[in-house]
């Protein structure tokens, strides 16, 4: 079977990639993420997971290369980012407080071999409750989610923030569309349930 690269060091993204069950090394991407506001969300995360992925190239030239990266938008269609501490996580969150906004996660898969690339994103709504500033804070005290767009993990504490959640694959929400993943190997000649398959 080719050689799967992860061009990530994200926990997140590795536990997702294991469910599938195959075999993949995972490797820090060198491109330089930019967030530029004034690019739509959908081309920006599928250019930013591409750009992961091309950075491998040249360290993994016979292997398939994933790239995957998100973007958490607000009501005006422009870009949250990580926190980063406390204070910025607790506005972050607090602009959200019963408002529904989705979560853009691209998905890049190119065979490095053959030069082939494949690019999709998918969507993902989060409808938050109306939260205290007491809730939020406690929130943030026991997760601290500050290395995450947006300031939550859903895959934690995070879930009690949310009144609803709707999208295609839930697992895009984390960072990794397992879905559209899955469609994208099996293109590529990995037949994820296939004999060849451990």
């Amino acid at each position: 079977m080719r050689k799967i690269i992860l061009a990530s060091t994200s926990p997140y993204r590795q536990q997702l990639l294991r469910q599938l069950r195959l075999p993949f090394v995972s490797v820090a991407p060198t491109f330089i993420e930019k967030i530029d506001p004034n690019v739509a969300p959908a081309l920006l995360v599928r250019h930013l997971a591409l750009g992961k992925a091309q950075s491998l190239v040249e360290s993994y030239p016979d292997a398939l290369i994933i790239g995957s990266d998100q973007v958490f938008v607000d009501q005006r269609n422009r870009p949250v980012g990580k926190a980063g501490n406390l204070d910025a996580a607790f506005q972050q969150l607090k602009q959200m407080v019963g408002k529904t906004l989705c979560f853009y996660t691209g998905l890049a898969l190119l065979d490095s071999r053959s030069g082939t690339v494949q690019t999709d994103y998918a969507t993902f709504s989060v409808s938050f409750r109306n939260l205290t500033d007491e809730q939020v804070f406690n929130y943030l005290q026991r997760e601290k989610p500050f290395d995450c767009a947006g300031s939550f993990k859903i895959e934690g504490l995070g879930i009690t923030l949310m009144e609803k959640m709707e999208g295609e694959d839930y697992n895009s929400l984390i960072g990794l569309p397992l879905i559209k993943l899955v469609n994208m190997l099996e293109l590529a000649g990995v037949r994820v349930l296939g004999d060849n398959v451990p």
